[in-house]
């Protein structure tokens, strides 16, 4: 079995990026939230981050991984914005107006169109269509909370349970500012055409008119989602989404004390990213990163790229050292296929990680001659830079 090799990396391309840390640079921000992070939804920056992995019950936000698994639904043609669910007794008890809870009052044993069902679970908050919505995907909740979890860790997030659609109290229900920021970012891209529901004024149903419950959206930050919520004996939670001079931001605020720290943890938190950071491209998009080990073929090694351009923000206010390195399994075994994924890129600003990305070969690396497989068996603990020499060298002396 061939050894998992870990190497880090300090690219020439990077130099210009490196100085002293400002003293008003990205580890100098604050926040009052017990859980947060910023991230940059074009290049996957973390702009900042605290206690990002902190394991917290999500409340409300539950229901944009609801959402998640129906918006699924619906763009592979299993269901459409029109299909009926009906609002079971349980959906309508435990959820609808006896609930006392959020809800968009749907009408008990009556039909609604998930269209509708959507937007009263993402507008306001309806625990009730939330229920309906799951009971008509799934046949039950619990089955669809196992969708949802299937859901989570298919995009990428790693560190989130589910036990029902509507946020309600489980123990064994929890996510991470981390995974959240990922759910908002996969929405946003994947679902263009689902992704305004989240802005909707308001919604009428059985006569009873509410407006959209995030706070976020009125905030003056150019806010168009996603969701907030409240959990007992935990806190107030925002994950939001918001736009200024075409730049998209993702925040997510967790177990905030108030929902007054809520509102301002987020609000200052999108202001300082938008107004603290610039764009820097370090790789272009075909731009060799890296090179890995390749055993047995025409060459010993074989040019890493991106496949897009690798890009971080960095502070305004002064640069911090940037570096990066590629971990990939190696070493590669010849024959190697041009645009094949075989490791990634990790680029860290200061003391944090800020960007995460694939990394494909470069070109094709066909099976080496026998006197290249010698080489490489002899050569193999020298080093790939030593064994790309001896080919040279062997090459130059059969001419």
């Amino acid at each position: 079995m061939l050894p998992k090799l870990r190497f880090a990396v300090l690219f020439a391309a990077l130099a210009s990026l490196a100085g002293a840390a400002s003293a008003r640079a990205a580890d100098g921000f604050q926040t009052q939230a017990p859980s947060a992070i910023l991230v940059d939804y074009e290049t996957g920056t973390i702009l900042f981050e605290k206690d990002a992995d902190r394991r917290i019950a999500p409340g409300t936000l539950a229901k944009v991984m609801t959402a998640d698994v129906v918006f699924s639904q619906l763009k592979a043609g299993k269901i459409a914005l029109d299909t009926p669910f009906t609002v079971s007794v349980n959906a309508w008890r435990r959820g609808g107006g006896p609930s006392g809870g959020a809800a968009m009052f749907a009408e008990v044993n009556k039909p609604a169109p998930v269209g509708e069902l959507l937007a009263g679970m993402l507008v306001v908050s309806g625990n009730d269509a939330a229920i309906a919505l799951a009971e008509g995907v799934g046949g039950t909740e619990t089955e669809f909370s196992q969708q949802m979890t299937e859901r989570a860790r298919a995009i990428g997030m790693a560190n989130s349970e589910f036990r029902n659609a509507t946020g309600f109290a489980d123990p064994g229900q929890f996510s991470t500012a981390r995974d959240l920021s990922v759910l908002a970012q996969h929405i946003i891209r994947t679902y263009p055409d689902y992704y305004p529901v989240f802005t909707r004024p308001n919604i009428e149903w059985s006569r009873i008119k509410q407006r959209n419950r995030n706070v976020l959206l009125d905030a003056g930050i150019g806010a168009d989602g996603l969701q907030i919520g409240w959990v007992k004996d935990v806190g107030y939670h925002a994950l939001g989404s918001a736009v200024q001079n075409g730049q998209r931001l993702i925040v997510v605020v967790l177990a905030a004390k108030t929902e007054k720290e809520r509102l301002e943890e987020a609000k200052k938190l999108v202001e300082w990213g938008f107004q603290s950071f610039r764009q820097r491209v370090i790789f272009a998009a075909d731009q060799e990163v890296a090179r890995a080990q390749v055993f047995g073929g025409a060459a010993g090694s074989v040019g890493l790229v991106g496949g897009r351009p690798v890009t971080v923000l960095t502070p305004r206010s002064g640069n911090e050292r940037i570096t990066a390195r590629v971990v990939y399994n190696g070493p590669l075994m010849a024959p190697v296929t041009k645009g094949t994924q075989v490791g990634r890129l990790e680029v860290t600003r200061g003391q944090t990680k800020v960007l995460e990305m694939p990394l494909y070969t470069q070109e094709d690396v066909p099976v080496g001659s026998l006197t290249d497989r010698a080489l490489d068996g002899g050569l193999t603990l020298m080093g790939d830079s030593v064994r790309d020499l001896a080919k040279r060298a062997l090459a130059k002396i059969h001419k």
